[in-house]
């Protein structure tokens, strides 16, 4: 299976990064804004759903890092910062408006990131391995 690699530019390609993001597990200790650089960086375990299920092994992950660039501030609801072991569960990500997106993780929990303009991209980082 080759190394996913996406470019979101526009709400569209924002909906396909969403997708292959959906399910990530993603450590609080792993998530990082680098406010001199303006961006903000998850490594994420990221369940490949792109894998074909046909094959002898259906299920696999690989790590993965998603970067937003042109970040200008960082809000978080209910993210345990204070537990940086604590491991999260990405829903979605979703554009609110030309100056926002929100990371959304189960338990009510999300991220939003203040942006100069939409500019995403997701790359798988390692060999992906077979997970139940």
């Amino acid at each position: 299976m080759p190394p996913l690699k996406l470019t979101a530019l526009d709400a569209d390609d924002l909906a396909v990064v969403s997708a292959a993001v959906q399910d990530s597990l993603v450590a609080v200790r792993d998530c990082a804004y680098f406010k001199d650089e303006r961006r903000f960086v998850l490594l994420l375990n990221r369940f490949c759903w792109e894998a074909d299920a046909t094959v002898d092994v259906a299920y696999w992950r690989t790590h993965s890092a998603l970067v937003f660039n042109e970040v200008t501030a960082v809000r978080h609801h209910d993210v345990p910062l204070g537990e940086p072991d604590r491991v999260l569960e990405l829903l979605s990500v979703v554009r609110e408006n030309d100056r926002s997106v929100t990371l959304r993780f189960a338990a009510g929990r999300a991220i939003r990131l203040e942006i100069g303009r939409l500019a995403c991209h997701l790359g798988d980082v390692g060999e992906p391995w077979a997970t139940p």
